[in-house]
């Protein structure tokens, strides 16, 4: 989903974004002169297997993204890209994701200066590229504060995470690695959709905020705020959430007063490209849902019902 916005902003390729569980059931409109990235951690997956054959077959030329050499993947794709995050030791998968995130990136960008990008613009790209690795030892150099914000949410059951643009797909994410490290219900959304339905869910109109810990009953939500086109219409929907009673935790660039001021606590990660800043908002979810899980009692290394058995296409 971030790869989406990457494509189409750097490079000016429409860009679709496909599960590959329904790619491989359907009838896809897909042929020669298009190009299918196959995205996986183990390689192994039997659904991302399933959809590069069906690609292949129509003509179209695939590449695959993985973390594992010499997989099933890199053998069934045109191309192949690989990962190099070493083995994912926990169940749950962090630097796999973020180093798809900015191998996509690389990608795109070099698409971009293939076709449109200038060598300016593609330059100041691959600066901020080079910057993410700073950017996240930033955030992690936070650990201790996140902590401590993690404290005020270690007690409620429920949990919304909202974002617009390439951080929707990071609020999915951060919602993801809640839900399977501390099972903590967890829903991702587009920071627009919150309105639409989920916002039943809150407290009420005149719910006034409850002083920290959020029990059990509470809804809060986490708010990809970081400053990004669209970053305004975020803050909206934020005083909106905390108008209806929730509790607001979220996500800012640093030195954004603003977007502070709005929330009822927060983390400020370095200012970035929209697209790059993922990858740092990213890393302050995972060590948010690592903190939850912790003062949960739950086994992060081990989260329950999940395993890295894969099934292996015949």
């Amino acid at each position: 989903m971030v790869a989406r916005y990457a494509f189409e902003e750097l490079a000016g390729i429409p860009a679709q974004v496909e599960q590959s569980a329904d790619f491989r059931y359907r009838n896809p409109i897909v042929g020669p002169g298009d190009f299918v990235i196959a995205v996986s951690q183990s390689g192994e997956t039997t659904d991302t297997l399933g959809a590069v054959r069906e690609a292949r077959e129509k003509g179209a030329e695939t590449l695959g993204v993985c973390n594992v050499a010499g997989s099933s993947l890199e053998r069934g794709t045109n191309a192949f890209v690989a990962l190099h995050a070493g083995p994912e030791i926990s169940i749950a998968s962090t630097k796999a994701f973020t180093t798809q995130v900015c191998v996509l990136l690389m990608l795109a960008l070099r698409f971009g200066r293939a076709r449109r990008l200038s060598v300016e613009a593609g330059a100041a790209f691959a600066r901020e590229l080079a910057a993410t690795p700073e950017q996240v030892a930033k955030v992690v150099a936070q650990d201790a504060a996140i902590a401590e914000i993690a404290k005020h949410y270690a007690h409620c059951e429920h949990a919304y995470f909202a974002g617009r643009g390439p951080l929707w797909a990071v609020a999915l994410e951060g919602a993801l690695k809640l839900k399977e490290t501390s099972y903590l219900h967890a829903e991702g959304y587009h920071a627009a959709e919150v309105r639409h339905g989920p916002v039943s869910l809150l407290p009420g109109l005149g719910a006034k905020n409850t002083p920290p810990p959020c029990g059990p009953a509470e809804m809060p939500v986490i708010a990809l705020a970081c400053d990004i086109p669209g970053k305004t219409l975020t803050l909206r929907d934020v005083a909106e959430f905390r108008a209806r009673g929730a509790r607001v935790f979220g996500i800012v660039t640093e030195g954004d007063t603003e977007a502070a001021r709005a929330m009822d606590d927060f983390i400020a990660i370095p200012a970035a490209h929209p697209l790059t800043a993922a990858i740092s908002a990213t890393v302050a979810l995972q060590l948010f849902a690592y903190h939850i899980s912790r003062l949960r009692g739950c086994d992060v290394d081990k989260p329950r019902n999940l395993t890295k058995a894969v099934l292996v296409a015949a």
